[in-house]
């Protein structure tokens, strides 16, 4: 049987090394759009509504550019037309966004960055999928994980590194300081040498040869017909109706409509697709959505989980260090700013352990399986939130992000190539594409479902976030074993 070839640590670096620069695109705004908002006369209050870019255009781009690109061939490539257009949009937009004179137009570049990193970074995993067997899967999305890891790191702190080399750091009323734009600027010429370098140095292969390749895996569960979608409608309307007339008797919280109104939406595109009798980019995802195999299906579980106790931890370490391990619940106070800046060390040390562990998890994987590895993850991480919950000097928290790093590093990776081994090359970007609307829901659900939870379980104390994120990684570890780890070339 016709097998990819083995490639070598250095094939397998150049292939993933764009995920480098991609990372630039998101820890870049990730650490600087609040100050620039706030800058250009933006209010605390309203900077959570500008940050819906990400997951909206993630939930809306991805999967389009996975349809279209499963369906290219040019003399470029089939992914590579696609990822080299949206670093350049990026790079483009992280030049203009830190000169921007009004909030709009910064606003406006937000959505472009995220709109093109999400272009690039769909096809690009894609991409890393179609390069390796499913025997060097793991060790490629554990590669791509490593190089997003010290991107994340460099991106964060290129800021104030440009102030340490005598960039001036301050701000002007209405502007943007010299250090950050130097930073955008650094990190837009990083992300297309980046990318560049992995798109010219690598050799796609035609669709054709992938399709040998997957000459003995099994195809995906058959797509269901337009009655049995309709009637999944149907129940999906009836349970989105059905929960805002309760949430509107009970009156319960914001969290009840967001739920109830993410069924409406669901059932409304299921039922426009089963009336759409020509097969278009909108029919198809939905099918495929729809008819995702068990495998699929238990990963979107395990994505779902594992990405909503994420979110708990980006939204509520600070808050739950601050009053734990400093004694202070009132922001602003030294205290609680003490603890701020002590989580951004933390952060910073379980990004840099997660492309660690890039080295070590491979190990895990030859031993364990992927299954059983990512579980060992999950669970290693689950065990450093609860740690969190007893320790009281804060510098043993250190300590309790090992146990993140793995998980944060395992997250990245095994998943996708769980995913990659069980799907067929022809229908890998569309369905690269939809498993990343299970990263995008639980971001969405996270701002009005975390705090009712917290209400709930621990009266409101966002110490009680850092045991929900264990309880939904514990879950993730449950449900990863009922995934098929695939046998895919």
């Amino acid at each position: 049987m016709l097998a990819k070839p083995h490639l070598s640590p250095w094939q397998v670096g150049t292939i993933c090394l764009g995920a480098f620069g991609i990372q630039f695109g998101f820890a870049l705004p990730q650490a600087n759009s609040t100050r620039i908002f706030q800058n250009l006369g933006a209010s605390l209050d309203t900077v959570p509504l500008l940050w819906l870019a990400g997951p909206i255009t993630g939930l809306i781009v991805q999967p389009l550019v996975g349809y279209y690109s499963d369906r290219t061939w040019t003399r470029f490539g089939r992914r590579r037309p696609y990822f080299l257009a949206g670093a350049a949009l990026a790079a483009c937009a992280m030049v203009a966004m830190p000169n921007a004179a009004t909030l709009w137009v910064a606003m406006l570049m937000l959505w472009l960055l995220d709109a093109s990193i999400n272009l690039t970074m769909g096809p690009y995993r894609a991409v890393v999928a179609d390069q390796m067997s499913s025997a060097q899967r793991p060790t490629g999305f554990l590669a791509y994980m490593f190089f997003a890891s010290v991107g994340a790191v460099v991106g964060s702190l290129l800021p104030w590194m440009m102030t340490h080399l005598g960039v001036s750091s301050a701000a002007p009323p209405g502007a943007i300081s010299d250090a950050v734009k130097y930073g955008f600027y650094l990190g837009a010429a990083l992300l297309l040498c980046a990318v560049g370098w992995s798109a010219f140095k690598t050799h796609e292969y035609a669709p054709e040869t992938l399709e040998r390749f997957d000459a003995a895996s099994p195809e995906p569960a058959a797509r269901e017909s337009p009655l049995d979608m309709q009637r999944h409608a149907l129940v999906w309307l009836g349970l989105g109706g059905g929960g805002i007339g309760i949430a509107s008797w009970t009156q319960a919280r914001l969290a009840f409509y967001v739920l109830a109104i993410l069924c409406l939406l669901y059932g409304a595109f299921l039922l426009a697709a089963s009336r759409i009798r020509r097969e278009n980019a909108f029919t198809s995802i939905v099918n495929d959505l729809e008819s995702m195999s068990g495998s699929m299906r238990w990963l979107a579980i395990v994505q779902f989980c594992s990405w909503f106790g994420l979110f708990a931890i980006f939204v509520y370490t600070t808050p739950a260090v601050a009053k734990l391990h400093f004694g202070a619940t009132q922001a602003g106070s030294p205290g609680y700013e003490a603890g701020a800046n002590w989580v951004g060390v933390l952060f910073a040390t379980y990004n840099g352990l997660g492309a660690v562990t890039a080295l070590i998890i491979p190990w895990f994987v030859k031993r364990l399986g992927m299954r059983r590895s990512h579980q060992l993850n999950l669970w290693l991480g689950a065990c450093g939130l609860l740690s969190m919950l007893l320790i009281r000097d804060p510098r043993w928290l250190l300590a309790s992000m090992v146990g993140l790093g793995f998980a944060w590093g395992s997250i990245i990776a095994l998943p996708y190539a769980m995913l990659a081994n069980n799907l067929p090359s022809r229908k890998m970007g569309v369905n690269m594409g939809i498993f990343n609307i299970f990263i995008v829901i639980p971001q969405l659900l996270a701002a009005t479902v975390l705090s009712w939870l917290l209400d709930v379980t621990a009266h409101g104390d966002p110490v009680g976030a850092l045991a929900i994120a264990a309880a939904g990684w514990i879950l993730a570890g449950l449900a990863v074993m009922r995934v098929r780890e695939g046998a895919a070339g």
